[in-house]
This record gives structure tokens, sequence and C-alpha cells, in this order.
């Protein structure tokens, strides 16, 4: 699985790490807004996106003029976007690190249960010694640790069931404070109430309630856009904020081995069910983005473009200018 904690400080505007409240299952930041708005409409080619049209696009989010400028301004100051005029206007795209960045956490999100459910029963385990007063340092590797697929099984011992790639590795070395080992091994289970199974450091319980959260959410406009009846600003709303809370769920949930998973876990449903809102709005959204972005620049928007789900897994790639 990609490192999607680049991707996440790309859109959280502070970089402050993995959601812990259901806050995310109903709204995104507006810097989380303005990132998902320019990639999803313009890749592949890194379309420019007139900056008008990017405060207008977010005011259908209720976000304020104000605050969609300043987000703006902030975001290309972080080095996420870039700016250019011409003639009277001003407009805006990803950098080319910045793309890098989000397609690769996009073709992770796209592709997550797809892949293959193979799992050699063992698992990685990290564990670390950080100085007491090294606080901040301690809470940065935890932090690191979960974005790349771990889970406290104890304080300092996190475990994963997936192989360390050769990316992983040193991406790891890069994040050794202190004293670090790392080992992978199976578990052996103990006759004693004291025994726990490492899948007990992830909330199973906790995480199957969001998956179910979020199907019964959208599940319930599918006939509406089977119907043709969501369309324009609705469209881009319903697309956006479907991708914003999905997401988070490669996170959660980093694609742990089915076979330590209660039955009917509900995972498979909650992708078929972003797929279809997500890429069954494609051509609405993108027809209304290339109408608001008409309204301020002296041209057509060709290269405003809506990418779907399923485009991302067959792993189409952008192309930076």
């Amino acid at each position: 699985m990609a490192n999607l904690s680049h991707l996440e400080e790309i859109f959280s505007g502070d970089g402050t790490g993995p959601a812990r409240s259901r806050r995310w299952q109903t709204g995104a930041s507006p810097a989380g807004l303005t990132v998902t708005l320019i990639a999803d409409y313009t890749f592949p080619v890194r379309a420019w996106l007139p900056a008008a049209a990017i405060v207008t696009l977010l005011g259908e989010f209720d976000v304020a003029d104000g605050a969609a400028r300043t987000t703006i301004s902030r975001l290309a100051r972080r080095g996420v976007l870039e700016g250019s005029r011409r003639g009277r206007y001003s407009s805006y795209r990803l950098t080319s690190r910045a793309a890098v960045d989000v397609w690769s956490g996009a073709g992770s999100i796209a592709t997550f249960t797809t892949q293959p459910d193979a799992w050699d029963g063992r698992w990685t385990l990290v564990a670390f010694s950080v100085p007491e007063q090294e606080s901040t340092r301690r809470r940065a590797l935890r932090t690191a640790l979960r974005w790349r697929g771990f889970a406290p099984l104890y304080d300092a011992v996190w475990a994963s069931p997936h192989p360390l790639t050769p990316k992983g590795r040193v991406e790891l070395a890069d994040l050794a404070l202190g004293a670090m080992s790392v080992f992978r091994a199976r578990q052996v289970d103990l006759e004693t109430e004291a025994n726990r199974h490492p899948v007990e450091a992830w909330d199973l319980t906790g995480i199957a309630e969001q998956y179910e959260i979020f199907v019964e959410r959208w599940s319930g406009v599918l006939p509406r856009i089977g119907a043709g009846d969501v369309t324009g600003a609705d469209a881009v709303r319903a697309r956006t904020e479907v991708m914003s809370a999905y997401r988070h769920f490669p996170v959660l949930d980093p694609l742990l081995p089915v076979d330590l998973l209660p039955a009917d876990w509900p995972r498979s449903r909650a992708r078929e069910v972003c797929v279809a809102v997500y890429d069954g709005l494609a051509h609405a959204a993108q027809e209304h983005v290339r109408s608001v972005a008409a309204r301020f620049s002296d041209g057509p928007h060709p290269g405003i473009t809506a990418h779907t789900i399923a485009g991302m897994s067959a792993g189409i790639g952008h192309v930076p200018d």
C-alpha cells in the first residue's frame, strides 16, 4: 500500500494526521475541498483552473469567498498550488510535486480492496524506544506508523500484516528515532486470557461502523443518480464529498486479511457504493465545472476532465506539463 501521509498533508491544510473523529464522514476542510476539486477535474494534463471558478465552486460548498481566496493563497504558499495570470484572469493548478503525491495516493485509494487478499500468516512488528523528553518526536513516529498501515499492539510495539517493501524499509529507516527493531514473525497463541491477537490492535467494531455509516449515507443517493436527477452543482458536491469520506478507509483498514475479519466485512460494499456515486456522476460534474470555468475565461477548457475510479484502477496517470 502506498504511503498516504503525504496525501493527507496536502488535503488537510495543516498536516495534522489521520482523522480521529466521525466529522470526516460529514464534511471536509476548505483546503481539502480545494485540492479535491482541482485534482478531480484537471488530471491528466494538470489543466489550469481560473481562480474565480475555484472560488465559485467552493461557494457551492458554503465556503465564503474570502475564506476560499485565503485557502488558495495558503495552498500556493505551501507549494501545493502554483498560479499563472493570463490576460484578465488568474488561474491555479497543482504543482508537479503535489500532483505526483495526489495521483499516487488516488491510485492507491482507487485500487483499495481490488488487490489480491493473500496473507502468509506473519506479522511485521516495529518495536521502538524514544526518550521521554522527546514526546513530540515519539508522537510523530506513531503518526507516521499509522499512516503506513501499522497499529499499536502495545504502546511501543506496532503491528502490520503486510511485509515491508523496499521503499517502506527506506521510509522506516528515515523515521528511526531513538532505538528501533523490526521483525517479521508468526504469533504463538497462549492458552490464557492474557493472550492478545495482533488484529486486536485495530478497532474492528469501530471500523465496521464507519463503513456502515458510509454505505447507508451514499447508497441512498444511487436511485437518484440512476434516474439522472443529480446534476450541476449537486453532482460536483456529491462526487467530492463521497471521495473525501472514502479516502480515509485505507488508513482505518489497511487491507487487513479477510481471514482475520468478521463475516460480511463491509469493505467491498463500501467500494461498490463509492464507485457507483463517483463514476456515475463524472459526466454531469465535468460539464458543470466546465461551465463555471467558461464564465471566467476567454475560451473553452477541454483540459477539464472528470477522471473515474475505473480509470485510476487501470493505472491512467497524470502527465505533467
